[in-house]
């Protein structure tokens, strides 16, 4: 929307629907310049300008205000607390993520995926990575005046991505005066800081108006130790990875002689003496479980965030009916993630390097006689692996626009360009080169001045190009070998540095009007022209390239495309003032686009509005919708990652076919029970590889498609004042979606359903367990999802006590279904609605209270309960039979957040609040299945009660 007098444009529509879908307060400070025609208001969703035209269309929208009572401190946090949302893509609680999208913060509108709802500011796109997710951590809030939701797909209006929803956030503009503002807060726990400092100054005059908006936050990290689900790692003191799986704390070797040691199902692993000899192989004693490590002391729980942004607004009239206006954004992001040292294994397919025989801190090497290669297992403690990213954007969008007459009939006009232009920079530290630990690990020996040396005394290698490296050594202990020595860890440990660019370029021109007066009102059009251009590289350094180190293996993303887009809308009056037709309208909506990689799409959109009389309206549409393959699905490189899957070839897992012709003939025994991280059984699946899998791009994909219905009610009855009730239906079908070809996938059409053709990328070692397998992305994803929305706000008439709000939103998903194979290889549709962070039921319940000069907001949010799969821990259904086939859950009760804030409008123009997020300090139920975190929990539920103030002063 873009008006000049909200508060007036409130009285045109009945004051009860005003209140319920788009409450707008101006600052005191805030005022318009000159007069604004109310019959041409913009509305997201619509190109075309009507004071009505927002009622047509489900939209949400969060003012300054309500902003103000929330106790979130940037934008995306306030979005992914909407009952409407789904869970927070790439969340701060993902702390193993990795890759060019982490650290940002994204909005997933009905749980469509992060990539499916487009991001716009002051209309206008929002930069993206390559990968298609838009940041919203670079907007200030000092800069919000409010947020609009549409909840409706949106592609005809807006072009692709605009799937589930838009989201339109509003900037301040034509502000005179200052304010300055602090807020502060930690959890209750005494961790996890914030602190947000902004300034916002603005002059005005007769013909323009300079804004300015400065902000710096900081978000401390929280560590995994600090929390009771993380600490352990959610499966008892002594179990470290996510699948319970064991890495040693002094580090272990398994010795040849006596077992093999490439199985770890039978290996005897042994670890050393307190205050043993290093060197002598009597002084280790077989590995007992109260020597295993906690490697969640080391992990990130949630991760640090550092911004800094600068915001400036400027419009001049040129003439009373040209105008400018230009919005110029800097923003700085450093995002900070540490996880637990790598989990060295040098049995491992990607690694490889056993202890040499000839190395002098072998223990079977007794003077130089009789050694043997050692295998062993350390985890990499002294040097824990972290990741700092920083992001710069900077965006420059400027606007001009007016209006002209023709014949009694308005005109409005825009032309616009868009700049944008982030540039990012990671900077990992933390995996061991393999090139060093094979020299490391390698012959040495002890030279003339009783130094541990690389090489033979024949044939040396300098101390700087090499140093001994003794992984049996006990952590922290001092001692030639030791990783603790930072000569050593030189050797040992690069930096990567990996450099990605994206640039968005977009022209726009739009035409706005009516054609003609019918009977019923003004036909009202809107068409427009777009030309974008999106470029994008993601570059990790020659050594990340090269995959000679324990990180996973990258290679760069890089490419380009443009479009030409052109569209016509309009809005039809059908009826008018008439007896149950106080309004009929249909709005007709489409939209073609050109691209330059795969051709041509049009996209249309349907919605008819009728309010039968003044307090109620219904509202209905039908819509189009498709996403573009964004340049990391065409021209992303391959990647590799430790994927979590469960292996039909196993026994013991649902849908097993151990001992099938198809599972021996690609090596995997009758009794073969799946290996995870470490090479040790899964307790549970799908369970995590200890080996690398590839990915890659696929050039040759085509758009995303979906279409999308909305009914709704908005019903303000006229005999209770203030009070607002509105209702809207939803279904979404989106085929053709660009998925991984997961790793499951592969193994079921290979192993059950016999298609050879599909074997060809899975490599088993020798014990059977899947050490490599390719796989890349295509169009063969399919979803359904349906739902309601219920809002209900009442205004209580003010009493003596105070003025009483009240605003009550609830979601409910009834539908959410994805494509999948049954057992048996057909295809089927798989409901997941309570599962993977999909809750049946989201409800929000505000209650505001205010008197005088002192104010209170109360908010409830309540999450149903989630089920997860389950084989062994907690099952609570383990009978449950579902399409045919075993699927035990482990169902957990629903839960509820209090939030809390009390504010005082202080009488030297400032205002003073105090609150608490989940302020009885609720905590959720484990979930082992990790949804959206690193960690048995789910990432979206808050960890602590979190407490903070807020000094505001204007001047």
């Amino acid at each position: 929307m873009n008006f000049r007098t909200p508060a007036v444009r409130l009285g045109l529509l009945p004051a009860g629907i005003a209140l319920a879908l788009s409450p707008t307060f101006a600052s005191a400070q805030e005022a318009a310049a000159g007069t604004t025609d109310l019959d041409r208001i913009s509305v997201t969703g619509s190109r075309i300008r009507g004071a009505n035209m927002e009622t047509q269309q489900p939209i949400l929208t969060m003012t300054r205000e309500s902003l103000e009572k929330q106790g979130f401190s940037n934008v995306a946090d306030v979005l992914n607390n909407l009952t409407s949302a789904g869970s927070p893509a790439i969340s701060r609680s993902d702390s193993l993520s990795s890759g060019e999208n982490v650290g940002g913060y994204y909005v997933d509108i009905r749980n469509l995926g992060a990539q499916r709802t487009l991001v716009l500011m002051n209309g206008k796109r929002l930069g993206a990575t390559t990968a298609g997710y838009q940041d919203l951590s670079q907007i200030p809030m000092a800069a919000v005046e409010r947020i609009e939701i549409l909840k409706d797909g949106a592609s005809s209006i807006y072009g692709s991505d605009a799937i589930a929803g838009v989201v339109n956030v509003i900037t301040r503009k034509n502000f005179d005066g200052g304010e300055a503002s602090v807020r502060v807060g930690q959890y209750g726990n005494g961790d996890g800081d914030e602190q947000q400092y902004s300034m916002l100054l603005g002059a005005s005059s007769e013909r323009g108006s300079l804004t300015l908006a400065a902000e710096y936050s900081k978000q401390d990290p929280v560590w995994a130790k600090d929390r009771w689900y993380s600490r352990d790692g959610g499966r008892g003191p002594n179990s470290v990875a996510g699948d319970g799986s064991p890495i040693t704390q002094n580090g272990s070797w398994c010795n040849p002689l006596q077992v093999n040691c490439s199985d770890s199902k039978t290996a005897v692993w042994k670890t050393l003496n307190q205050g043993g000899n290093p060197n002598n192989p009597n002084d280790y004693h077989v590995l007992t479980e109260d020597e295993y490590v906690n490697s969640n002391e080391q992990m990130s729980l949630l991760t640090g965030v550092e911004r800094k942004s600068l915001y400036i607004n400027g419009t001049y009239d040129f003439t009373d009916r040209i105008s400018l206006n230009t919005d110029v954004l800097y923003n700085e992001r450093n995002t900070f993630q540490q996880i637990a040292g790598y989990p060295y294994q040098s049995g491992a397919s990607n690694i490889n390097t056993p202890m040499s025989a000839d190395s002098v801190f072998n223990p079977t090497n007794v003077n130089g006689v009789g050694g043997q290669e050692i295998q062993f297992r350390r985890r990499l403690w002294e040097v824990p692996r972290t990741t700092d990213s920083q992001l710069k954007t900077l965006r420059f969008a400027p606007t001009v626009s007016g209006y002209f007459e023709v014949a009694d009939k308005t005109f409005d006009w825009d032309v616009g360009a868009l700049w944008n232009r982030n540039e990012s920079i990671k900077t990992q530290r933390g995996d061991m080169s393999l090139i060093g630990s094979e020299q490391a690990l390698g012959a040495s020996f002890i030279n003339a001045a009783g130094v541990a040396q690389c090489g033979t005394a024949a044939n040396p290698i300098a101390l700087g190009d090499c140093r001994p490296w003794n992984p049996l050594l006990p952590y922290g202990v001092a001692g030639q070998g030791s990783l603790a020595d930072p000569d050593l860890q030189d050797l040992l440990f690069p930096t990567f540095t990996t450099r990605g660019v994206t640039k968005t370029t977009s022209f726009t021109a739009n035409l706005s009007g009516s054609i003609v007066t019918l009977p019923a009102g003004d036909l009202g059009f809107a068409v427009g022209v777009e030309h974008r251009k999106e470029e994008g590289s993601y570059v990790p350094d020659a050594f990340a390239q090269s995959g000679k180190s324990t990180g996973l293996g990258q290679k760069p993303t890089q490419g380009e495309y443009d479009l030409n887009e052109v569209y016509l809308e309009l809005n039809v009056p059908i009826l008018a003032d008439m007896a149950f037709a106080k309004e009929l309208t249909l709005n007709v909506a489409s939209r073609y686009s050109d691209y330059s990689n795969f051709g041509g799409t049009t996209n249309s959109k349907f919605g008819l509005t009728w309010r039968p009389m003044d307090e109620l309206l219904v509202r209905g549409t039908y819509a189009e919708g498709f996403r573009a393959p964004t340049i990391s699905d065409l021209y992303g490189g391959l990647s590799s990652s430790f994927e979590r899957y469960t292996d039909p070839c196993a026994v013991g897992v649902s849908g097993s076919v151990a001992g099938n012709a198809a599972c021996l003939a690609g090596g995997a025994p009758a009794n073969y029970v799946q290996l995870g991280q470490g090479n040790v059984p899964c307790s549970t699946t799908p369970c995590q590889s200890g080996d690398q899998f590839v990915s890659g791009a696929n050039p040759n994909l085509s758009p995303e498609t979906s279409k999308s219905k909305t009914v709704g009610l908005v019903w303000s009855p006229r005999w209770v004042q203030g009070l607002d009730i509105s209702l809207d239906w939803y279904r979404y079908e989106i085929s053709d979606m660009i998925i991984e070809d997961s790793v499951d996938r592969i193994l079921r059409d290979c192993y059950v359903l016999g298609n050879a053709g599909r074997c060809g990328s899975v490599t088993r070692a020798a014990d059977g367990h899947i050490s490599a397998i390719t796989y890349g992305t295509a169009n063969l994803g399919k979803m359904e999802t349906e739902g309601y929305d219920l809002g209900i706000k009442y205004r209580l008439p003010e009493l003596a006590i105070g003025q009483f709000s009240i605003d009550w939103q609830t979601s409910y998903l009834s539908k959410y279904d994805e494509a999948n194979q049954n057992s048996a290889g057909d295809s089927i549709m798989i409901g997941k609605v309570g599962q993977d962070a999909l809750f049946r039921v989201r409800s929000n319940l505000g209650v505001n209270w205010a008197m005088g000069d002192f104010g209170v907001n109360y908010t409830a949010r309540y999450y149903s309960g989630l089920n997860e799969p389950c084989i062994e821990i907690g099952c609570t259904d383990p009978d449950r039979i579902a399409y045919g086939e075993t699927a035990p859950l482990r169902k957990t009760g629903s839960n509820t957040f209090h939030d809390l804030q009390v504010s005082w409008k202080a009488p030297w123009d400032a205002t003073i609040a105090v609150g608490a997020n989940n302020v009885f300090d609720h905590k959720g139920p484990l979930m082992y299945s990790q949804q959206n975190s690193s960690f048995a929990y789910y990432g979206g539920f808050d960890i602590g009660r979190f407490l903070y103030m807020k000094y505001t002063q204007r001047f």
